[in-house]
């Protein structure tokens, strides 16, 4: 028997816990790296008796649209999250993505908890909580969503769990540190001992992945840290998926300063009596990673009649590799027209785009940049912890698909 969640068909029983983890800015290289140094023998046993596939993730690859996609099965133009925030031009506002009123479809949760499964969601940073939690009921014991940011604000009412710290018998963690993600695994492990859910959604944040390499010794620390935790996970018999919303590439010169196009500015500079508008729709409350630079931007024209013309002027620029206007866009990268811009840019994989320099405060930045949302950070792990699939006859897999296979896999 199936159900049909977002126009896909998931089977409506498991005969086990359904495991999905996002390891947010988790590229193959850092996975590559610490293998070669011997850190992560649980990871390591679990690609050789499954499978270890590059798959895409969504278009922008950034965070929220690439967890919602996980979560809902499906990309932007059907769920609607197309960025951490979005640009209204017929109000002018600003507004951060992170309240379900903007979602579009129901999460996979949703629909897996009103057929009576058990749900546990735990996520690092808060601005995704709300989203990944909604439709879920927290007063009938079947639902835990919590943050580790704001683990310590949990309530039966609202997050289906308490006193998350003394539970846990650990502290709340900084925003900015390896932490706030050991911590998510942490409680992972336990809710998945004690709690003993159907299905289970872990994501993390990408703080180390914006500050070291792959291969360095922090980075190397921090896929350690995951190893441990996914041991104890991988003791049970569950059916896993490990993936990732987006990589992470260096956005530096020799002299390891931020390569930065500043779009805003090249536009006032062409066409100084008309009014343009960058957004980046990376930009979040935690611009100590970024900076709010990022791979992708949308622009807006009050003149429209300039759209033409405006493209043709970027695509000179060099490191812009890819210049479309809203309806290539959004039928090629599967984005909705209302909350895309009339123009969408991507740069190359050593640059990032900007607005206008005075916009941008790069004085918390004490580590080159480093940082994502377009071409060349789209490709991200696909772990699975079983062999019965033939990846060969998938074609192309999508983060988005973790939740498909790995319900799909608990059912054999």
């Amino acid at each position: 028997m199936n159900l049909e969640i977002n126009q896909r068909n998931y089977p409506s029983k498991f005969n086990k816990p359904v495991v999905v983890i996002c390891l947010d800015g988790s590229q193959k290289e850092y996975l590559d790296m610490a293998s070669e140094s011997k850190l992560t023998p649980n990871l390591d046993k679990i690609i050789n008796e499954g499978e270890f596939i590059l798959a895409h993730s969504a278009i922008p690859s950034f965070t929220n649209p690439n967890n919602i996609s996980i979560v809902t099965g499906q990309p932007s133009a059907v769920h609607g999250i197309c960025g951490n925030f979005f640009y209204t031009p017929s109000t002018g506002e600003e507004v951060m993505m992170n309240d379900p009123q903007y979602l579009r479809s129901p999460t996979i949760f949703q629909k897996f908890y009103e057929q009576g499964a058990k749900i546990a969601v735990i996520t690092a940073k808060d601005k995704l909580r709300s989203l990944l939690g909604n439709g879920l009921k927290f007063d009938e014991n079947r639902a835990i969503c919590f943050s580790s940011e704001k683990s310590d604000q949990a309530t039966l009412e609202l997050n289906g769990i308490e006193k998350v710290n003394d539970w846990l018998q650990t502290p709340v963690p900084e925003v900015y540190s390896q932490e706030l993600s050991e911590f998510v695994m942490k409680a992972g492990v336990k809710i998945l001992n004690e709690y003993q859910p159907d299905i289970m959604y872990l994501s993390t944040t990408d703080f180390i992945q914006h500050k070291y390499e792959p291969g360095h010794e922090i980075a190397n620390k921090f896929y350690s840290m995951f190893d441990h935790y996914i041991g104890l996970l991988n003791e049970k018999d569950i059916s896993l998926v490990v993936t990732a919303d987006h990589g992470m590439k260096a956005k530096t010169n020799s002299s390891g300063e931020p390569n930065a196009i500043f779009l805003e500015d090249f536009l006032k500079e062409k066409f100084p009596q008309d009014n343009f508008k960058v957004i980046l729709p990376i930009t979040d409350p935690y611009v100590v990673h970024h900076g709010s630079l990022g791979s992708f931007a949308m622009i807006y024209a009050e003149n429209q009649e300039l759209i033409s013309k405006a493209i043709e002027e970027i695509k000179n620029i060099h490191e812009i590799e890819e210049v479309l206007n809203k309806q290539e866009a959004c039928k090629i990268y599967h984005l909705p027209e209302d909350r895309s811009g009339d123009i969408v840019c991507m740069s190359s994989e050593s640059f990032a785009i900007g607005s206008t320099k005075s916009k941008h405060d790069l004085s918390s930045l004490k580590e080159p940049l480093r940082s994502h949302g377009g071409l060349h950070e789209r490709e991200v792990p696909f772990i699975i912890n079983s062999s019965n699939l033939d990846v060969t006859t998938l074609g192309q897999i999508y983060n988005y698909d973790a939740f498909y296979y790995a319900a799909h896999m608990a059912n054999k």
